[in-house]
């Protein structure tokens, strides 16, 4: 069975910033505390949502090729397990209001 071995870098200055690494592929995610930090997407990057441990996390992707797009949930996933919120919603759009994606 294949699967993902992932890695974090974690910020000494801030425990709210973390960086997900993928150790096989290119993926890596950064990871935002949205109680606390600001955060405004990136167009050209995918971005997803959770909720764990009363708190809002932002999951944004650096640099994502179109090979490692299919393991962003996976890499979040392995990310919840590690924050021990194993059942954390991984939500597609911002969920605070006044951030909803306009048509």
């Amino acid at each position: 069975m294949d699967y993902n071995v992932y890695l974090l870098a974690t910020d000494p200055n801030d425990p709210c910033r973390d960086v997900i690494h993928s150790r096989d592929t290119n993926l890596k995610i950064r990871v935002y505390c949205l109680n606390y930090d600001q955060f405004t997407p990136n167009d050209g990057e995918i971005q997803l949502y959770g909720y764990a441990h009363d708190k809002l996390y932002a999951f944004e992707t650096i640099n994502i090729a179109a090979e490692d797009a299919l393991d962003v949930v996976g890499a979040i996933q392995w990310y919840a397990d590690y924050i021990e919120f194993p059942d954390m919603e991984i939500l597609p759009e911002d969920p605070r209001p006044g951030h909803e994606i306009a048509m």
